[in-house]
């Protein structure tokens, strides 16, 4: 066997020694072990658990948006400032209405592919002797493909002349289940409100987007919408371009066309869904790492607790230092010693943290199913480093002064 040999088999050896004296320590000690180890623990699983809230947060909102569709560009009415609110609107101002007309107009930018006029109104349907209130969404046949919905049974909104008021609907699946039960809706006829609808399709059960449950909704003809609600205006314009490349220069062609629409009164608001989408990922993304920051101080309050404990235990240990001392043992090696100590104790209580923020996580993940809820994986690893973090930074105090302990020690 060469020297290097032997000095190496020696080092794992006094790593394995160091080893073993720590945990028989934790094992002399099993109450105040458990103790320290629970904090840390817990602190570690506030940190995934939080983490993991605000990332399933960020997702369920960017999901909710991608359910809109792809490549939008959303026209409101009015113009949206700063505060939220328009100055005519302080002054009790109406905003300026979008028409039908100034939808068709944006058709003729070359980076739209199609457009989806929305109108939104709340009404009572009826068939025969049942009866409920819904929300009716009056828009044109393209709706289906730029929200991207999925048709059940028949067929969507006839297309042709926006401006033709056919009487047709389409039902979502909760509605046509509650009204028609098994049987087939395609061909009957509902109430909405004083007009009578003839059903042409049952949309497919997509669940809520955005606030709207499509399986509680009744679509129909922009035009039968207005007369229905007895209004001309539209509460948004959904715009599709043909690329995503192409987002951009759609905006500013319908911030063109509708400003000239209205003789150069900037009287709308449009914005692009990755807009909205970064908007809203900037600020879950900070609110994830806010939760997290708050979480990780726990972490802090553990070590706290493990140096309060071990500078304890340094004094109930003088004995035992002052033996390894008279062994020949130098200050170093004391210190390492107790930083195995706190090592394990933070290693420990990591991994038990770990394990219950993870079970944590997938019990709100089966409450609440519609939330994503996943710990990012650098709140784990940030958990992780913190836990041992601390767990070494606050046996720093104890380990020294264990190491300055007075020798020789009379035993």
């Amino acid at each position: 066997m060469t020297l290097r040999q032997a000095q190496g088999e020696r080092g794992v050896m006094k790593f394995i020694d160091v080893l073993h004296f720590a945990s028989g320590s934790l094992r002399g000690s099993r109450s105040r072990t458990l103790l320290m180890i629970l904090a840390m623990s817990i602190g570690v699983a506030a940190v995934v658990v939080l983490t993991g809230l605000g990332e399933g947060a960020r997702r369920y909102v960017i999901n909710q948006f991608s359910s809109l569709g792809t490549n939008l560009v959303i026209v409101f009415p009015g113009r949206t400032e700063t505060a939220g609110v328009g100055p005519g609107m302080l002054l009790g101002q109406i905003p300026r209405e979008l028409s039908l007309d100034d939808a068709q107009e944006l058709l003729r930018s070359r980076a739209i592919l199609r457009i989806a006029p929305l109108t939104v109104g709340s009404s009572q349907i009826s068939q025969g002797a049942l009866n409920r209130e819904v929300v009716v969404l009056g828009s044109t046949s393209d709706l289906l493909g730029v929200r991207h919905m999925s048709l059940g049974q028949g067929q969507f909104l006839p297309s042709g002349d926006v401006h033709a008021s056919e009487s047709v609907c389409v039902l979502g699946v909760k509605i046509k289940r509650e009204l028609f039960g098994t049987a087939s809706a395609i061909g009957e006829w509902v109430r909405l409100g004083d007009r009578r609808f003839r059903v042409v399709g049952v949309l497919a059960s997509q669940g809520e987007s955005m606030g709207m449950n499509t399986d509680e909704l009744v679509i129909v003809p922009v035009a039968s919408a207005h007369l229905l609600f007895n209004t001309s205006g539209l509460f948004r314009i959904l715009v599709e371009a043909k690329n995503r490349d192409r987002i951009e220069q759609a905006k500013r062609d319908v911030e063109d066309i509708l400003l000239r629409r209205h003789k150069g009164e900037r009287d709308v608001t449009v914005i692009t869904q990755d807009a909205v989408l970064a908007t809203f990922d900037r600020i879950l993304r900070a609110l994830t790492l806010a939760v997290g920051g708050i979480a990780a101080i726990s972490l802090s309050v553990a070590g706290i607790l493990i140096m309060n404990v071990m500078l304890i235990a340094v004094s109930q240990r003088v004995k035992e230092i002052g033996l390894l001392k008279a062994l020949g043992a130098p200050a170093k090696q004391i210190k390492n010693l107790f930083f195995a100590e706190a090592i394990l104790l933070s290693g420990i209580g990591s991994v038990v943290g770990l394990m219950l923020g993870e079970i944590g996580v997938l019990v709100i993940g089966k409450i609440y199913p519609s939330l994503p809820v996943v710990a990012p994986w650098w709140a784990v690893l940030a958990a992780i480093g913190i836990s041992l973090g601390t767990g070494i930074l606050f046996s720093v105090w104890p380990a020294r002064r264990a190491a300055r302990l007075a020798y020789p020690f009379h035993v």
